[in-house]
């Protein structure tokens, strides 16, 4: 096993799923703890989250010797944003809305080098090194596939050269398809959408990833045979621990 390899590409030599947790606001103990209750990885959502480049960086810093994985959602395939977090020592991005191949594989071209692609050289982690190919390789760059315009694309999407896996965002997946973003994989039509995502990206020999929520979605998407499976947000778990929590101290 390549010792330049990142917690997250290790954790994929597993044969089951691997699980991770969510996190949207800056919070130091949130990925502490998705790490000591057994998830394998947890996502940083730079899109929809109240996270900067400073919060995001610090925290990564936090979980450097910690044994989780690391992923930052980003809104599109800017450059800048993506190099940073890369910096900072993130093991992968996740794209969102990508909808054509070109926009996937820009989204490879911002993490990698030239001549290969168009990302600055300014690494910030002196644990990573400074080997340009080290750096490149330890990268993971999913494409999220969550509309319905996506999906007219998506073969050509899959065949992107340096594509680590598709990433399915399912609210908005519903959404762009004219249906409920809450409940959207209990949905026969989005269902049926997510399980050709699974079927033509495994065929591609890409990872399989996907948005669950909840730890009941999150067993259904692992028997459809999806490889990657965030099961839920930081504030969806401290509320769900905090109500148990009031519901035995109340008796009800």
């Amino acid at each position: 096993m390549s010792t330049t390899e990142s917690n997250l590409q290790r954790a994929l030599h597993k044969a089951t799923p691997i699980w991770g947790g969510w996190i949207t606001g800056p919070t130091l103990i949130g990925p502490e703890e998705f790490a000591r209750a057994g998830y394998d990885y947890v996502g940083f959502d730079a899109q929809h989250g109240y996270l900067d480049d400073a919060d995001i960086a610090g925290i990564l810093r936090r979980l450097e010797h910690l044994p989780i994985a690391t992923a930052v959602r980003l809104p599109n395939a800017d450059a800048a944003p993506i190099g940073r977090v890369l910096d900072a020592g993130a093991d992968a991005v996740f794209i969102a809305m990508i909808e054509s191949a070109d926009q996937a594989a820009a989204a490879v071209a911002a993490t990698r080098y030239p001549p290969g692609g168009v990302r600055s050289f300014g690494p910030l982690r002196a644990s990573l090194g400074v080997d340009r190919t080290a750096l490149e390789s330890r990268v993971s760059v999913f494409a999220m596939i969550e509309t319905a315009a996506a999906l007219t694309d998506l073969s050509e999407i899959c065949a992107v050269d340096g594509l680590a896996g598709i990433y399915v965002g399912p609210a908005d997946l519903a959404i762009s398809m004219g249906l409920d973003a809450v409940g959207s994989t209990r949905n026969t039509d989005v269902l049926t959408a997510i399980t050709r995502i699974h079927r033509e990206a495994t065929a591609a020999g890409l990872v399989t990833g996907i948005h669950a929520s909840d730890g009941k979605t999150g067993h259904a998407m692992a028997q459809l045979g999806f490889q990657m499976i965030t099961l839920a947000a930081e504030s969806a778990a401290l509320r769900r621990g905090a109500a148990e929590h009031l519901r035995e101290a109340t008796g009800g």
